[in-house]
């Protein structure tokens, strides 16, 4: 899949593409896991897979101070464990839950509309 449209400011970070284990940042490919919050990139995001998904991971998710985190669980939708969800509820964030090939539009949209978003992707 790629992705084409430019949104948002200059110096923000696009989501270039999403292939199985790979996604492409402005003209990087990672194979990470990965934040991408407007000018943040933060490529040393913990969770090395969806199994290892933790509380913990949403620090860094948090610090960013976002309005929605759009949390990529790879190749399929997978829910991560009901106390990850309850921290994000009870900092009043939303989250939204879907594969990362549908995480990396999403981002897209919602940055156009202005909103304060961060892709939490896993390859």
């Amino acid at each position: 899949m790629k992705l084409t449209r430019e949104l948002g400011a200059p110096e923000d970070h696009r989501i270039r593409g999403y292939e199985p284990g790979r996604i492409f940042v402005n003209e990087e490919a990672i194979e990470t896991s990965v934040l991408v919050a407007g000018p943040v990139l933060d490529r040393e995001w913990p969770p090395a897979s969806f199994e290892d998904l933790s509380p913990e991971h949403l620090d860094a998710v948090i610090a960013l101070d976002p309005e929605i985190v759009l949390l990529g669980t790879g190749e399929r939708q997978r829910f991560p464990r009901r106390e990850f969800m309850r921290v994000m509820f009870e900092k009043g964030i939303g989250l939204e839950v879907m594969d990362t090939a549908s995480a990396c539009r999403t981002y897209h949209v919602l940055m156009a509309e202005g909103r304060m978003v961060v892709a939490a992707l896993l390859p």
